[in-house]
């Protein structure tokens, strides 16, 4: 996005594949691709989030392959330190929540096939490193590393671990381009990849630290599936919600080279005035961040759904 464009300059809104609102043209708004409706309902939901307790358990949402409407998570610190990724593990995921993540938008560059390209039923995408594209292209994105820890956990079942269910994860590359769309990047795949949670709920990635893009605070998408087939076999979406990184690690990132214009869009935004997390200042997504520049970061966040 240009300096001189804002949030709500966007594309003609256009109806994708399983009925959901898209948009094109702004690559970097999320705003407007799933429609008011959506808009207003996920809104309502993060309002009413300190006084939802239960609602629908992810076992009966798996065995119906339905989705779940409304939540949250218990808050998880965001703190970063100076210590090396070593010894880091999805062991330290964080906290169990008590109650669902919220959903929110998939914004407009899933590449699941609701806009557009679908990447879910390429050979190669079912891995942990997603920092090279795979197929016709080894283009590797190039950044700060960060491994990524995402604990899946069953509402309905006492927050237990959920093992075998698939998580489909993306995010922007340092320069806040999307693979699969972004002028420059239409033809890479890159920082994109599903994960099938192992016994402890556990779905992990080796990425890059994202960007910060103008207009959004720096975070992490995802989709959650009942398994790595429905994942790959366009199956139903159990949740899509997205991480929120803390101020301190991106500060840090952001300072080192290749991040230059990261700098001035965090300084633009903040998580009280994102479209996504400021209801609520992200807290219920807000993952727990350790490591440095020098040796990369660990991301950890435990999610109810």
């Amino acid at each position: 996005m240009s300096e001189n464009q804002t949030p709500e300059d966007h594309g003609t809104d256009q109806v994708g594949p399983q009925g959901r609102n898209v948009s094109s043209g702004n690559p970097h708004d999320d705003r407007h691709d799933r429609g008011l409706e959506f808009d207003v309902q996920t809104l309502l939901a993060r309002r009413r989030v300190l006084g939802i307790l239960g609602g629908l358990g992810a076992g009966a949402a798996l065995a119906a392959c339905g989705t779940s409407d409304s939540g949250s998570t218990t808050s998880t610190s965001s703190t970063s330190s100076s210590s090396s990724t070593s010894g880091s593990s999805a062991s330290s995921a964080g906290s169990t929540p008590k109650a669902e993540v919220p959903d929110e938008t998939g914004g407009p560059y899933p590449g699941d096939g609701s806009n557009g390209p679908n990447v879910l039923d390429d050979s190669g995408i079912v891995r942990s490193d997603i920092t090279s594209s795979f197929g016709s292209s080894t283009t590797k994105a190039e950044g700060i590393p960060l491994t990524i820890n995402l604990t899946v956990t069953d509402a309905g079942n006492g927050y237990s671990a959920m093992q075998g269910a698939a998580v489909y994860l993306w995010h922007c590359n340092r320069d806040g381009q999307y693979s699969l769309y972004s002028q420059g990047v239409s033809e890479e795949n890159y920082l994109r990849g599903v994960q099938a949670t192992n016994a402890a709920g556990t779905a992990t990635y080796t990425s890059i630290f994202p960007a910060a893009y103008d207009g959004r605070w720096p975070h992490i998408h995802f989709e959650v599936y009942s398994s790595v087939d429905d994942a790959t076999s366009s199956g139903q979406i159990v949740k899509t919600s997205q991480i929120a990184l803390p101020e301190a690690a991106c500060k840090e990132v952001y300072a080192t080279t290749g991040y230059e214009a990261s700098v001035q869009n965090l300084a633009r935004t903040s998580l009280t005035q994102d479209m996504v997390f400021g209801n609520d200042g992200g807290i219920y997504q807000l993952a727990t961040v350790t490591g440095n520049a020098t040796d990369g970061y660990v991301a950890n966040l435990t999610i109810g759904v």
